[in-house]
């Protein structure tokens, strides 16, 4: 063969540039193998995961509400479900098969078509609603109705084939009624909904008036898509009217409180975040807009979300701060709050997104997984919230990142997740919640948003074909349910699928993320817009503390 010194200069160059791209060619190509051979492996450890998990609730819990794997044994005493009645069962039995309920949606996504219809003809024959227990209407609303409403979405999916025999709408009918069971929740002077209801007879008697923000603000998804499903517009009105009424109470510097009275209308917790008792309001607001349409699900989200950026956010932390005057009120993190990167990539801000979630998985690499409850300013765990209860938020944040950006260290870190729940927590009798992370000690409960959400989102992250297929918006709890132009009343004017960056974002960002850069990168906080076309076009600033600066620039972590 001869040799590239032995050709003039032209032809040596031109053969030694194809022989470079040949070896690139052959070297991208032994990556991308490396890397489906390394995503069919862990799709199959994390199906195996579930598989342990649900086995053995099937074998030592079902149909009661929940497994406890460290005795084998099962658990009727979710506090925030209450209990359900199942027919053809002894008269004392309390259980509610919650955990079934949550795991058909997962069934589908692993293509078990067989134990998905097995577990509808179940439910369809013993699943009933008409008893006389009080049951938290959130809890209930995003596990079992939304539960039975992803399942019926997916039963009648032809291109899912997941029922061989005759389904017919059993799933719904029993949604149906249990979502005319919310109703008396809502007759209040406010709108707002008690927490508590009774199946059977309503509301009770002195009756606590107390709820939380996204109790009352997080029910538009599921009720709605009843609505849409049956026909009946009263479950969309009154989940509709609530959350209204809620974006009434907020402050003037659009932020909303923890907890608050459905009588009076009057704030009880002033503090605001995006962790635990609002939450889910904001993820709401935006896959409310996704899944139906109305311009005001993102007028509302839009607005929160910049206030959320402009006081909560603390470099890649979100602290609590005071409602009505935006001063941080607690420096901690709550594991509840790793959904927040999620909620980033569905708004297009991916950049804030990546920040956020590699510091949650610091801390989850700092002890093994996630404390409940870590204290920023203190840099330690809450002396009294160390525990892990097997949630699926960091998961979550993984799924959504590693789709919007094909970011191979994502798959690290779900590897890695996968990694410690099996070193952890796995245990004879399924998977075990953490009560102190500093010393692994073990709690005997497997939580059935184990089953419906942490390995399902996992399972995603290596394995996506279910989500190609469609486009779908996950509940809060997990639950998919697929977008379709039918359920919207006018198509939003920015929407083109999941991943669709709003005209407010571009428009704040529009320059940086035009160049590939962010705020963040160039430094510049974003209280003017970005666009060098309209430079006297003022918006108020997402940073969470006024610029120090005229022309907003940030050159240090002060700034």
């Amino acid at each position: 063969m001869m040799s590239c010194t032995l050709l003039n200069p032209k032809k040596r160059l031109f053969l030694c540039l194809l022989v470079s791209l040949a070896f690139f060619l052959v070297v991208d190509t032994s990556s991308q193998q490396h890397l489906e051979a390394k995503k069919k492996l862990m799709r199959e450890k994390v199906r195996q995961m579930f598989y342990h998990a649900y086995d053995n609730y099937m074998t030592y819990a079902f149909p009661h509400d929940e497994l406890k794997p460290l005795t084998k044994s099962f658990t009727d005493s979710l506090s925030e479900l209450g209990n359900l009645k199942l027919e053809h069962l002894p008269t004392d039995y309390n259980g509610s098969a919650v955990t079934l309920v949550e795991s058909l949606s997962s069934l589908a996504i692993l293509g078990n078509s067989s134990e998905f219809e097995k577990g509808v003809r179940w439910l369809s024959d013993n699943l009933k609603f008409d008893i006389d227990a009080r049951v938290n209407l959130f809890e209930c609303n995003i596990r079992v109705l939304g539960g039975l409403i992803s399942a019926h979405l997916l039963a009648i999916d032809p291109t899912n084939r997941l029922i061989q025999g005759s389904y017919n709408n059993q799933l719904l009918r029993l949604a149906e009624d249990l979502g005319k069971r919310f109703l008396p929740a809502f007759e209040t002077p406010t709108g707002l909904p008690y927490a508590w209801i009774n199946l059977k007879n309503g509301v009770m008697e002195n009756e606590t008036t107390e709820t939380s923000t996204s109790g009352c603000g997080s029910l538009i998804l599921e009720m709605g898509a009843l609505s849409r499903l049956t026909g009946d517009p009263r479950f969309e009105s009154a989940a509709l009217r609530a959350l209204r009424q809620l974006w009434r109470m907020r402050s003037s510097l659009d932020l909303l409180g923890t907890t608050l009275d459905v009588v009076t209308g009057e704030w009880l917790e002033y503090s605001s975040s995006i962790g635990a008792g609002v939450d889910s309001f904001y993820e709401y607001l935006l896959k409310a807009y996704i899944l139906f349409g109305k311009e005001d699900y993102w007028q509302m989200f839009s607005s929160a979300y910049l206030a959320s950026q402009k006081y909560f956010r603390h470099g890649p932390w979100y602290h609590e701060a005071n409602m009505w005057s935006g001063k941080p009120t607690y420096w901690q993190l709550t594991s509840l709050q790793a959904f927040w990167p999620g909620l980033q990539v569905l708004a297009g801000d991916i950049a804030a997104a990546n920040s956020t979630h590699r510091e949650f998985f610091y801390v989850w690499e700092k002890f093994g997984i996630l404390p409940e409850r870590y204290l920023l300013d203190h840099q330690m765990i809450h002396p009294t919230m160390k525990y892990y209860p097997l949630r699926p938020e960091l998961a979550e944040s993984t799924f959504y990142l590693y789709q919007a950006t094909k970011d191979p260290w994502y798959l690290d870190v779900g590897e890695a997740m996968v990694k410690s729940l099996n070193l952890y927590t796995k245990v004879p009798g399924g998977f075990a919640s953490v009560r102190d992370v500093t010393t692994m000690q073990l709690e005997d409960h497997q939580h059935s948003f184990f089953l419906a959400e942490t390995c399902k989102y996992l399972y995603l992250l290596f394995d996506d074909s279910f989500v190609a297929k469609r486009n779908y918006i996950f509940t809060t709890e997990g639950h998919p349910i697929q977008v379709v132009s039918s359920w919207h009343e006018k198509l939003p004017k920015s929407y083109s699928g999941n991943w669709t960056l709003s005209k407010e974002l571009a428009n704040l960002q529009r320059g940086a993320w035009e160049s590939g850069a962010s705020a963040l990168s160039l430094q510049v906080c974003p209280s003017i817009a970005l666009n060098s076309r309209r430079p006297e076009q003022h918006r108020e600033s997402a940073c969470h503390v006024p610029d120090e600066k005229i022309n907003h620039r940030c050159r240090s972590n002060k700034e």
